[in-house]
């Protein structure tokens, strides 16, 4: 079963350290099956639960992989590996409407806010021992959290939104600790979690957010932190209402210990309002990335949240990038004084374009989610046999095995890459590759 590699120890983490030394070195190649948990037990000689509990740990960080009565085997691909590399290779000649790109043809030119980014550094290079925020940055970001009524606090600026949920997890909480996770989820944070040794806890999510049964169960289960996407959840373009908001903010301070972390990236392509969470909870953060809605290629996001956390993040920054470019920030600080997106008019092009697929889906008698964002959900029976129809008929999709823990099955439709004239070619297409079994629901 092992050939001849020898797991030892007596403790859950020093079980799995000895397992995940044993991938590390290829001592237990891709597919190596574990002894059952009771077999390895006895070997050890100690309480089975011992062995579970490791296995569970190895779960979590994504080292092996479980299949009931076939046991557990070592993965076939490495925890560091994003979900993106799980993707099914659209083919020329198929429209590719997987990736999750935002319209190209709705993002700013950069030639003057370059321009302008480059005059400021002519006049007043940074150097090192300047404030890490560019102060014209941070004083606009703060107008529109205060605009949108996020509670008051310091900001900070990250290379994207994930570096930042990297940074504010690593900030409070420690390998083996619990994250409540939305499920379906943004792929990059379910990546992220088991990276840092993080436990997830799967969320059910609607198309008002994060279900309040779910939250709670997490929450009295023992989850160190939330992580909830305001709005254009991905991939089911959920939002959370004011009713949701509401709801949400009396469980957090019921747990006012739990570390809160909003992703709000869908600021600037959505027409709904934020309802933030932030200041029930004694930490918590909300962050707005640019990639959306100016390009993700300016790979900056900016954050606000309780002092604690911010002087966590910025201290530890501080000891490893030091800081995000100044020419981006003020790149960044120029667009959006210069409003080089037209807000109204982007949220209102891609939301002409997911309104008119999720009802011509509905239409055809295929539910749909997509209350705002780029992005439709669509469950299935089946995500193999759906995603192999649709490139047979000429649209690539995504697999909802990319964005699930316990969910049931689905795939995402991108619209950022249609025109509304073919929403009925796409619409029936779809409705032809899920009627054989079409799913009851969401698996939430």
């Amino acid at each position: 079963m092992l050939g001849e590699y020898r797991i030892t120890g007596r403790r859950t983490s020093e079980i799995a350290a000895s397992i995940e030394s044993g991938v590390a070195s290829g001592a237990l190649p891709p597919g190596s099956l574990l002894p059952p948990m009771r077999e390895l037990a006895g070997v050890l000689g100690v309480n089975p639960n011992t062995v579970a509990a490791a296995y569970r740990t190895l779960r979590e960080r994504g080292v092996i992989a479980t299949d009931g009565r076939r046991g557990s085997r070592v993965r076939s691909r490495p925890s560091s590996t994003p979900r993106e590399a799980l993707r099914t290779a659209v083919p020329a000649g198929v429209r590719d409407i997987a990736q999750g790109n935002p319209d190209v043809s709705l993002l700013p030119s950069l030639d003057g806010a370059l321009a302008a980014a480059a005059r400021r550094y002519g006049q007043a290079p940074t150097l090192y021992g300047a404030d890490p925020v560019a102060p014209d940055l941070a004083r606009i970001a703060r107008a529109g959290f205060d605009a949108d009524g996020v509670p008051p606090g310091p900001v900070a600026v990250t290379s994207g939104a994930l570096d930042a949920i990297e940074r504010v997890l690593v900030a409070h909480l420690r390998p083996g600790d619990a994250v409540a996770v939305e499920d379906p989820g943004w792929g990059g944070a379910l990546d992220l979690v088991p990276a840092l040794g993080l436990r997830m806890v799967p969320v059910a999510v609607d198309d008002d957010g994060p279900r309040p049964d779910a939250v709670a169960r997490a929450l009295t289960a023992g989850a160190r932190a939330l992580m909830v996407t305001s709005r254009a959840q991905n991939p089911t373009g959920a939002a959370v209402g004011a009713e949701r908001a509401g709801e949400l903010r009396e469980l957090l301070a019921l747990h006012p210990g739990v570390l809160l972390i909003e992703d709000d990236h869908g600021n600037g392509i959505v027409d709904l309002p934020l309802h933030p969470l932030g200041g029930v909870s004694r930490h918590w953060v909300l962050i707005r990335s640019t990639a959306k809605a100016y390009g993700p290629d300016l790979r900056l996001a900016v954050l606000t949240g309780d002092e604690v956390t911010l002087d966590r993040v910025r201290g530890r920054q501080r000891l490893g990038p030091g800081w995000v470019s100044r020419l981006l920030q003020h790149t960044v600080a120029e667009l959006w004084t210069s409003h080089a997106v037209d807000r109204v008019a982007v949220a209102r092009a891609y939301a002409q374009r997911r309104d008119a697929l999720v009802e011509a889906l509905r239409e055809r008698g295929v539910r749909a989610h997509g209350r705002s964002g780029l992005n439709v959900w669509v469950p299935v029976a089946d995500e193999t046999v759906v995603v192999t129809r649709l490139l047979a008929a000429g649209w690539g999709v995504a697999a909802g095995a990319v964005f699930r823990v316990e969910t049931g099955p689905g795939v995402r439709l991108t619209v950022s890459q249609l025109d509304v004239a073919d929403v009925p070619v796409l619409a029936d297409a779809v409705a032809a590759a899920v009627r054989p079994g079409v799913a009851g629901g969401r698996g939430d």
